[in-house]
């Protein structure tokens, strides 16, 4: 039936300048062409997802229990797709390339097709101090409560689960991406992220990483040293010239680097020293200016000290900025809300410090969002403090929360075409916008 509901009140981005060609999404909303009301659908999918909570609490526990470096997620891999496959959908394991990648396939016939990400790598040491585990689950539920509305025939169309491997590593999309997955197999692409608070416009910026080596000539430390020519004075004049170089940035480029090899013996000028470096931007098309120095600061260390430099960037290429597409992000927020989530202005959300992820370059071809969630604690990112929140009941809570929230958002790309023309306009004015900045 046709539902319309002026008497909801969906939010408008605080945009100092939205896209005034856009439809708001009241508006989009306003005539729902569906087989059930809205109401009915997204009681359809909450139910779903309730429905499976303990069972997802187990899956999270097991994750976050045996942690996995980036691409060596095999347990973590079996795990979801034989869980996914039991849940009805068409699954394929060791996918794109990558043997812990993989999809998961429902559709009842042919329309628009919703992509969904998981991710269940950890970090060296520190485990799951990203909160993959919940990462993991949270994508698993969104896509059980979008088969549910196709499954009962409240919607026609498609939803994927794509498991991605090595988030940390910023790999797998960007793989994925080369493959043309995204682009060909999706009409729009969602996930949440864990986090000590909540925002659907928190930013996460591009990033790049470079190993950088330099040989010179080895000689014996006290009876020759005027002989050699030193691969360790390059590294340190390097790291120098890098800190010195910070003064001219901007206050959002970030440049870190660590020694990877500084010599093999005190007693030997060093003939070879290596390091890792990164530079990330607040918007990918920055990344250029960054790179140029950083470089000019590795070639003026070895023409300084008679050394041969090395430069690789990741082979993968950047990581880039997350484009939220605004009326996704919008919906998110107006669910989420009704959950009882405050969110705080959109202008405060983007000057929060943030890292990067390879669904910034997801965000670039489809349509997407990576809203995050308050999983109670306050400890960032990275800490062994977040790797204990996560495995706690309040932050798998919260993640079937989101999960909920993503859903419904998601939900209304597969019911209305109304609301998917506006996701699509917005998504091709902020590419244009980048791309013309670029």
């Amino acid at each position: 039936m046709c539902k319309n509901h002026q008497e909801a009140k969906y939010p408008v981005s605080e945009r100092v300048d939205p896209p005034v060609s856009v439809p708001p999404i009241d508006k989009a909303f306003a005539h729902l062409n569906l087989n059930c009301s809205y109401e009915e659908a997204d009681e359809v999918i909450k139910k779903a997802i309730d429905a499976v909570d303990a069972e997802l609490r187990e899956v999270s526990i097991d994750i976050h229990s045996h942690p996995e470096l980036g691409l060596k997620e095999h347990r973590a891999h079996d795990l979801l797709s034989g869980y996914m496959e039991k849940k009805g959908f068409q699954v394929s394991r060791g996918a794109f390339g990558m043997d812990t990648a993989f999809s998961a396939t429902y559709t009842n016939g042919p329309g628009r097709r919703v992509g969904v990400c998981s991710e269940y790598d950890c970090l060296p040491e520190i485990g799951h101090a990203c909160g993959h585990n919940l990462i993991a689950i949270c994508g698993v539920a969104t896509a059980l409560g979008l088969k549910a509305l196709l499954e009962q025939g409240k919607a026609q169309g498609t939803v994927i689960l794509y498991g991605t491997p090595a988030e940390e590593l910023l790999y797998g999309k960007i793989k994925m991406i080369k493959e043309n997955v995204f682009q060909e197999q999706v009409d729009c692409c969602v996930m949440a992220h864990p986090a000590p608070g909540d925002g659907q416009y928190v930013h996460l910026i591009a990033s790049d990483h470079a190993k950088v080596e330099f040989r010179g000539k080895p000689s014996h430390a006290a009876a020759a040293p005027f002989h050699g020519v030193n691969a360790l004075d390059a590294m340190v004049q390097a790291m120098n010239s890098v800190g010195l170089m910070r003064q001219q940035l901007l206050g959002t480029d970030r440049v870190a680097g660590i020694i990877t090899h500084g010599g093999s013996a005190v007693n030997v000028i060093p003939d070879y020293t290596a390091g890792d470096f990164e530079c990330r931007t607040y918007l990918y098309k920055d990344m250029k200016r960054v790179k140029d120095k950083l470089e000019a600061c590795f070639e003026g260390a070895a023409k300084a000290t008679g050394c041969s430099v090395k430069i690789e960037w990741s082979s993968m290429g950047a990581s880039k900025d997350m484009i939220h597409n605004e009326v996704l992000a919008d919906t998110y927020a107006y669910y989420m809300e009704q959950f009882g989530i405050k969110f705080a202005p959109r202008l405060l959300q983007e000057t929060i410090a943030t890292g990067s992820s390879d669904m910034g370059n997801v965000s670039y071809v489809v349509p997407s969002i990576h809203p995050v969630y308050n999983i109670h604690t306050t400890a960032s990112n990275h800490t062994r403090e977040f790797t204990a929140a996560a495995e706690t009941e309040p932050a798998h809570q919260s993640t079937i929360l989101a999960a909920k929230g993503l859903a419904l958002s998601a939900s209304k790309v597969l019911l209305d075409d109304n609301y998917y023309q506006a996701m699509k306009l917005n998504f091709e004015q902020r590419i244009a916008k980048e791309s013309d900045a670029a």
